[in-house]
């Protein structure tokens, strides 16, 4: 219900000639008028219509006027309503209760029609500011709950609230943590093949997947780099269990790809790597956020991804020794690592459970 100017008032008054003389006066002046006879039938329409200004009597039967007064300064949808008190009751001891109690200004009866007048412009000016101003703050804080959103799209909340908060470079070393690079077999030949709108609608389904599984297995996605898809366990929330976390990813993983097909109706083949060790992480940029890993260990993990097979998941020494006792593994022997010569490497193949 849209509001006619300059105003929507609830006039409230057991008198039936005096809400009919203040109905005239008010109509006179270009308000839109509703009459209540008693507080229970007022507090049904305040409730029903979304009105600038109640105009309200203290002495009437079933309910006071104090005690709407009360309800509608109790209540957080209603209490920045303004409330004029108009009362015969004008002892000194009214007005201040009712200005205690929340009345915007305080008329005694008779009063002057100008007076009125005066009185009900100058309280619906300052609503309208009122208005205003909340509509500003909701503005800002829809604005700041956008940025929000965005900004933990791109940061783990952790580090954004770092971010906000220290308003600092922000970086750690963490001396545990296990790093997963999963990429895509084929993808470049698949990419020639593929209108690229088909192409991104694939790989935008298969990467929305991998961020599923990264936050059912407590995974922190940092990144994918074309096909490439980046993760890892450990960090910037330390855990014990982040090499078992990222293999049980990894697993998941590959499961998942076993029941999808790309758009040409081919089997989806996936490589994935893991390394486990210290890491360096951090935000770089100051345009565009960016939350990142540095150290061998990451680049172990990619060297793992990118030295193994189609549908297998390899892993390093350093992995193996963390999950030996819960996974089972098939060696395969020495693998030349670019910088670091030949390394021990071997395939995760399946998690093992006590069967006892």
């Amino acid at each position: 219900m849209s509001t006619p100017a300059p105003g929507s008032l609830l006039v409230l008054d057991d008198n039936r000639d005096i809400r009919r003389m203040l109905t005239m006066q008010l109509q006179l002046m270009g308000h839109t008028v509703v009459e209540a006879a008693d507080g229970l039938e007022a507090l049904d329409l305040i409730y029903t219509y979304p009105f600038d200004l109640v105009l309200l009597d203290l002495t009437m039967p079933r309910m006071s006027g104090f005690s709407v007064l009360e309800q509608i300064k109790a209540d957080p949808a209603l209490r920045h309503l303004p409330v004029i008190i108009i009362s015969a009751a004008g002892e000194l001891k009214n007005a201040v209760r009712s200005i205690e109690l929340g009345a915007e200004d305080f008329l005694s009866k008779p009063f002057e029609a100008a007076i009125l007048k005066a009185r009900i412009s100058a309280s619906l000016d300052r609503k309208r500011l009122r208005d205003m101003e909340r509509s500003y703050l909701r503005t800002i804080e829809q604005e700041r709950a956008t940025s929000e959103r965005l900004l933990l799209n791109v940061l783990p909340k952790p580090i954004a609230d770092r971010l906000r908060d220290e308003r600092r470079l922000v970086v750690d070393r963490f001396p545990a943590v296990t790093v997963l690079f999963a990429d895509i077999v084929d993808f470049s030949e698949l990419s020639l093949k593929l209108r690229p709108a088909v192409l991104i609608e694939w790989l935008n389904d298969i990467f929305t997947t991998f961020d599923e599984l990264a936050q059912k297995h407590g995974l922190e996605k940092i990144k994918t780099i074309g096909d490439a898809y980046m993760a890892a366990a450990g960090l910037p929330t330390p855990r014990p269990d982040h090499a078992a976390a990222a293999a049980r990813m990894a697993l998941e993983m590959l499961a998942m790809a076993r029941l999808l097909a790309n758009p040409l109706g081919e089997a989806l083949q996936l490589r994935i790597g893991l390394d486990t060790g210290p890491v360096v992480a951090g935000v770089i940029g100051t345009m565009k956020f960016s939350y990142d890993l540095w150290g061998d260990t990451v680049n172990t993990a990619s060297r793992m991804e990118e030295h193994g097979l189609p549908g297998r998941i390899q892993v390093t020494q350093n992995t193996y020794d963390c999950l030996r006792d819960q996974f089972r593994f098939e060696p395969r022997g020495p693998v030349a690592v670019k910088g670091k010569g030949a390394i021990d490497a071997y395939w995760l193949l399946e998690q093992q459970f006590d069967e006892s």
